[in-house]
């Protein structure tokens, strides 16, 4: 066989159904020949966004695969790959290039020097004997330690060249997790033990490790209150007692006081990185960690405790140790915190409640994050925001008990992420209903990708919140603004999405969108897209408390 044909052949003993592609790869065939469907995105970016929601939403267990032309093809890769990598997302890149005999003569791209800085292993496929080798490393790497994409770049000729099958041969990569220091562990959990007022950080480890019953049986045992970060939300069932909030740029007032009075602040799966997008740790406090990866340890926090390894696997080892300490039922039964975290909670809601159920046209975004939450099935549904201001106002009070019901991002920004992201999820949860939260200006980033939804019949759920401006840049741009109206933006993207072959609407009422909401679900079941278009107005007013 080629080589090609062998990758082909990886990626089905892989258990890839399908790959994500743009414009053209030698590959796609070879996938398409051995039963893998290929779908061909408008652009490579969601090509890989695509494959980034599948990888997400199953927690890693199926890697997402994205294939697209050498040079400018892996050129117009890099803001996807960067997306994946910044939020530590597994999926496997295979650009194709031109030939081993242009390798380094100018015009030819350099992935190995270009992507180091946005891929966890970046590897040029140098001899078709090699593919095995390089494909077996790549999910290694895929499925192990701190997630995050890996490329293979196959030159041309060396997919031409034939390896003799009598030689080939390749078995699927296994996933291999380990426990902590059981002296680390024990430390850890004196620590908890002994705290005045612990609280627990939650991050996207845990949803990778697939961790949330040890969670929420540590907090329990402990009455400690939760938080998560922005890619852990849902990691915690956010409507138990013990839930504060997720916490990023906005949160809850739960969680910025919850975290104010705290004394030992614990994070698990997360690597307590200082980002404009996480929720500011408090100074002054003791800080406790658990993480995958040792580059986390003490990076920007001076750690008193800490411990590595998986997350499901130190948590139950950290269970242990508490319930040696406090007895089998820990503190259950002591309901003080709880009390606490849900009269505020009760206080914050009754602030936001004239904005959730405002009844003002143009319609108030919030009204339609608090019509969202109350009818969808939120154990059944997954849903993401989009950069900028759909982002920090959804992510607060759009609350899932299920984990993996919210796909929270990022430590980079890209707009319109969320479309691509959702198309991802639906391919890894086909039963569930998937909704893309985004802004007019998201959408003019990627709205024609819109059609890869109809056309491969992946029915998503599109909301796009239309107040006609760029939100969130009032102060960066005023002068601009006043001037030449730059952050003025016009379309009618409900009639964008019908030309594109979807189902749509446009909202300009409060009281149409429930029964908007009501017929998406039946167009959705019936297999079509649905783009519901929200005329609402601008609304630079977020819940923040940092």
């Amino acid at each position: 066989m080629d080589g090609r044909t062998a990758i082909a052949n990886i990626l089905k003993r892989e258990g890839v159904e399908f790959i994500t592609c743009f414009p053209s790869n030698s590959l796609i065939d070879a996938c398409a020949s051995v039963g893998i469907r290929p779908i061909l995105a408008r652009t490579e970016r969601i090509a890989i966004h695509i494959a980034d929601g599948f990888s997400r939403i199953n927690g890693g267990k199926r890697i997402g695969v994205a294939m697209m032309q050498g040079n400018p093809g892996i050129e117009n890769s890099f803001a996807g790959v960067a997306f994946a990598y910044q939020d530590n997302s597994p999926i496997l890149l295979l650009p194709d290039h031109v030939g081993k005999h242009r390798l380094g003569i100018q015009p030819d791209f350099s992935v190995l020097n270009n992507y180091k800085g946005v891929a966890k292993w970046v590897e040029h496929i140098n001899m078709v004997e090699r593919v095995p080798e390089y494909m077996r490393r790549a999910f290694t790497k895929l499925r192990n330690g701190k997630r995050g994409p890996v490329l293979l770049e196959l030159p041309r000729d060396v997919a031409d060249a034939q390896i003799d099958e009598t030689a080939f041969y390749y078995t699927p990569v296994k996933a291999h997790r380990s426990q902590a220091d059981p002296q680390d562990v024990k430390e850890l959990a004196s620590a908890l033990v002994s705290a005045r007022a612990p609280m627990i950080q939650a991050g996207q480890g845990v949803l990778y490790a697939e961790a949330t019953t040890e969670l929420v049986e540590l907090a329990e045992l402990l009455q400690a209150p939760v938080t998560t970060t922005l890619p852990g939300k849902s990691a915690f069932p956010e409507d138990h007692p013990l839930y504060c909030g997720s916490g990023s740029r906005t949160a809850s007032k739960a969680v910025a006081a919850m975290m104010k009075k705290a004394d030992l602040y614990f994070g698990v799966g997360t690597s307590f990185t200082r980002n404009q997008y996480n929720a500011p740790i408090p100074s002054g406090k003791t800080y406790a960690q658990v993480t995958v990866d040792e580059s986390d340890v003490n990076k920007d926090l001076n750690l008193s405790y800490g411990a590595i390894g998986d997350a499901k696997l130190v948590l139950r080892q950290i269970i242990e140790e508490v319930k040696a300490q406090l007895g089998p039922n820990g503190r259950r039964g002591q309901d003080a915190t709880a009390k606490e975290i849900k009269a505020i909670r009760d206080e914050w809601f009754k602030e936001w409640m004239p904005r959730l159920t405002s009844n003002d046209t143009p319609i108030s975004p919030y009204r339609v994050i608090w019509e969202l939450r109350n009818n969808l099935d939120r154990k059944n549904s997954i849903v993401t925001h989009d950069a900028g201001n759909p982002r920090d106002q959804m992510m607060p009070f759009y609350e899932t008990p299920v984990p993996h019901g919210y796909l929270g991002w990022g430590k980079t920004t890209p707009l319109g992420s969320s479309l691509g992201l959702m198309m991802g999820a639906k391919m890894a949860q086909p039963s569930k209903t998937c909704v893309a939260f985004l802004g007019d200006a998201a959408f003019g980033m990627v709205g024609m990708d819109f059609e890869t939804a109809v056309r491969n019949q992946i029915p998503i759920l599109v909301v796009v919140l239309n107040n006609g401006t760029m939100g969130g840049y009032g102060k960066a741009l005023e002068v601009s603004e006043q001037r030449y109206h730059t952050r003025h933006l016009s379309g009618n993207y409900s009639g964008v999405a019908q030309a594109l072959g979807g189902y749509t609407e446009r909202i300009e009422k409060p009281e149409q969108i429930v029964p908007a909401l009501g017929r998406a679900q039946k167009e959705m079941a019936a297999g079509r897209p649905v783009l519901l278009e929200m005329v609402t107005r601008e609304e630079p007013v977020v819940s923040t408390y940092w």
